[in-house]
C-alpha cells in the first residue's frame, strides 16, 4: 500500500529537479481536493515553491510574503508529516531565504542551488509515480 498520494510525490519530484513552478501546480491539484488539517500542509509547500520563483527571479518581496506564508503553515505540522522533516526543511528554508530576510537586503547575493531545500521522505515511497507530460521539463521560472 502506498503511503503518499501521488499528486504529492509528484510535486515532489518536480520540487526537488527545480521544476518550482510545476511542483505548485501538483500540489495545488491535491489542495483544491483534500479537507482537514493536510489542506494546510499542502498550502505550505506551495507557498515555498511559488517563494523559490520569486526568490529566483529577484522579487524579494514576493519571496519574503511567501516565506512568512509558507513557514507558518508548516510549523503547525512540526517535527514531521507526510514522510518529510519538517525541523530540517525549515533550517534548510531559511538559509535559502537568508539573503531576503535580512535587515539589510538591498545587495542581492548570487543565486546558489546547493542552498535550495530538497524534500527527502522518510519513509521512502514504495513506488514514485511517472511526471505527467503535462508537466514535461518545465524551469525554475
Amino acid at each position: 500500500m502506498q503511503l503518499y498520494h501521488d499528486d504529492y510525490l509528484v510535486g515532489v519530484r518536480l520540487f526537488n529537479r527545480g521544476d518550482w513552478f510545476e511542483s505548485h501546480d501538483a500540489w495545488e491539484e491535491l489542495w483544491h481536493n483534500t479537507a482537514g488539517g493536510d489542506r494546510d500542509f499542502y498550502q505550505g509547500l506551495i507557498q515555498v515553491a511559488v517563494g523559490l520563483c520569486h526568490l529566483y527571479n529577484g522579487n524579494d518581496e514576493g519571496a519574503r510574503r511567501m516565506y512568512s506564508r509558507a513557514t507558518g503553515y508548516l510549523q503547525r505540522f512540526l517535527p514531521h508529516h507526510q514522510g518529510l522533516d519538517l525541523d530540517q526543511f525549515l533550517v534548510t528554508l531559511e538559509r535559502c531565504f537568508a539573503p531576503v530576510l535580512e535587515d539589510d537586503a538591498s545587495e542581492r547575493r548570487p543565486w546558489d542551488d546547493a542552498l535550495v531545500p530538497v524534500i527527502e521522505l522518510d519513509p521512502a515511497p514504495t513506488r514514485w509515480p511517472e511526471i505527467p507530460t503535462t508537466f514535461d521539463e518545465g524551469s525554475p521560472a
